[in-house]
């Protein structure tokens, strides 16, 4: 079967400045979306995320390589029939209701009316906009737009749903809700590719995440492939003793037992301290780092290479 997304060795230059300087915003990126996977693309603002995905969808043109999306190559009408696309700052005919809105891109998408009719119902139902449905868009919110813009993605029911920051705008039970509605699409076979500054939420829907920097891929697997070995901090539990913390952070008290949270390297000198203040150390737990520790060290690593 082949790819969902196949991307080969994709860059994309820009001129910026009175003298067309030329700026690189992406760089020979090679990647692969497997069918029926959840993919996340993170990194940075300015990382290349945005530029990949508006290359897919015909936005902007590639300064050199190539894309196919569901086997067709970008360029064609048949590697876009089959995507729904959610635009990173999406765009509606505020005079429009919510229910309109839908209605027109179900048109647009040449969709029979009982079937547009009952997909635009219980999209609506799954983002919770049942109630605001014959309200005129210039009295949403920016979290409200955003539902929409979901729903007018998945719409046509497409087979591949691409997603530029999805959760932009929404509150912790908005964001539940289109976290719920992406994971019950990649049960159903659906190849989700998306792009999200919210961490927690690309590790718990994706199987496969990638991580661009300045415009390169600088790791792509498995979230537990990605974070490997990592410790992000050692956390220390003792008793006895009084000292001054000069680094770290001291937690709350379970029990008699003080805990205090370190960096990974300094454990072994903050547990000596608390021998030498005369305690007694109780337990020492290190707490395993997340995508936020990898992004961090990948970024790091990108600017000391400047």
């Amino acid at each position: 079967m082949k790819p969902a997304i196949r991307i080969q060795n994709l860059s994309k230059t820009y001129r910026v400045g009175f003298f067309m300087r030329k700026v690189a915003g992406l760089k020979h990126l090679d990647l692969e979306v497997e069918v029926g996977q959840a993919f996340g693309f993170i990194g940075p603002n300015g990382a290349g995320k945005t530029t990949t995905i508006k290359i897919l969808m015909g936005l902007h043109r590639a300064t050199g390589g190539r894309a196919w999306m569901m086997g067709e190559p970008i360029g064609r009408r048949a590697a876009r029939e089959r995507v729904g696309f959610l635009p990173e700052r999406p765009y509606f005919y505020t005079h429009l209701t919510g229910r309109e809105v839908l209605h027109f891109y179900g048109q647009l998408y040449g969709m029979a009316g009982d079937l547009r009719k009952q997909r635009v119902e219980n999209l609506l139902e799954k983002v919770g906009l049942t109630r605001a449905a014959d309200i005129k868009l210039s009295k949403y919110s920016k979290g409200m737009l955003q539902r929409v813009g979901i729903c007018q993605a998945l719409l046509h029911d497409p087979d591949l749903i691409i997603l530029d920051e999805p959760m932009s705008g929404l509150d912790p039970l908005g964001r539940a809700m289109v976290r719920d509605l992406i994971l019950a699409e990649r049960g159903r076979g659906k190849t989700i590719f998306f792009s999200s500054h919210i961490l927690s939420d690309v590790e718990a829907i994706c199987d496969t995440v990638a991580i661009l920097v300045g415009g390169e891929l600088r790791g792509v697997g498995t979230v537990g492939s990605l974070i490997g070995n990592r410790v992000s901090a050692v956390e220390i539990g003792f008793s006895g003793a009084e000292f001054a913390l000069e680094q770290g952070e001291t937690l709350p008290s379970v029990g008699e037992q003080q805990r205090v949270r370190v960096e990974p390297g300094s454990a072994e000198k903050v547990a000596a301290m608390i021998r030498d203040a005369g305690g007694r150390v109780l337990e020492i737990h290190r707490v395993r780092a997340d995508l936020e520790t990898v992004l961090v060290e990948e970024m790091s690593r990108f600017k000391g290479a400047e």
